[in-house]
């Protein structure tokens, strides 16, 4: 894991990032800005349960791509659940809360993640470990209003003005962070080009 200090604001943000654009390094930006935060964690995951794994780049060459893309050096990549053997977020959050006593964790995702969050496995643990920020994503920013996710929690909810406070906040607590977004998607780069 990245080292911190306590009293930092971090930001989770995982995903498989196969492979990792400037989509991704844009929720990243919006996340460091919006929620006042030291560090984020760009987590590159081994695999998702949810996903095809025999689509998945090797871990290394998406660590390598990630690096190339996240250029802020308050972005650290790590693949620390790889080393854990961690498959599920819920996991993952319950050892980065027992290795950083102190340190004021949020989870970040893009809204196209919170249309299907309730099929994750253990995902209220998951809104009840640390507070949630979702980052607009073309074509989901109704999600917020619809999913399962979001109106089961729907009392938890934070007005994004309150963004910078997020991480401070005592879970269950969520918004929705509007702002730029960027179109690109890691399955559409992965199709091969048709002409």
């Amino acid at each position: 894991m990245p080292h911190v200090e306590k009293g930092m604001q971090v930001g989770l943000f995982g995903g498989s990032f196969n492979p990792p654009h400037a989509g991704h390094a844009l929720v990243a930006e919006i996340a460091l800005r919006r929620l006042a935060l030291d560090q984020l964690w760009w987590m590159v995951t081994p695999g998702n349960p949810l996903k095809n794994a025999r689509e998945l780049a090797p871990l290394e060459e998406r660590i390598r791509l990630s690096e190339a893309v996240a250029a802020n050096p308050r972005i650290k990549v790590t693949a620390f659940e790889a080393a854990h053997h961690v498959r599920y977020t819920a996991d993952t959050l319950a050892l980065v809360r027992a290795r950083n006593p102190g340190v004021d964790f949020v989870w970040i995702m893009g809204a196209d993640s919170l249309r299907d969050f309730h099929r994750w496995q253990r995902w209220r643990e998951i809104m009840l470990t640390f507070p949630v920020a979702v980052i607009d994503r073309p074509g989901s920013t109704l999600s917020f209003l619809s999913s399962v996710a979001a109106k089961t929690f729907d009392y938890a909810r934070v007005d994004e003005r309150d963004a910078r406070r997020l991480a401070r906040m005592r879970a269950p607590a969520w918004t929705f962070i509007h702002g730029r977004r960027s179109s690109l998607s890691s399955t559409a780069l992965r199709r091969p080009a048709t002409g």
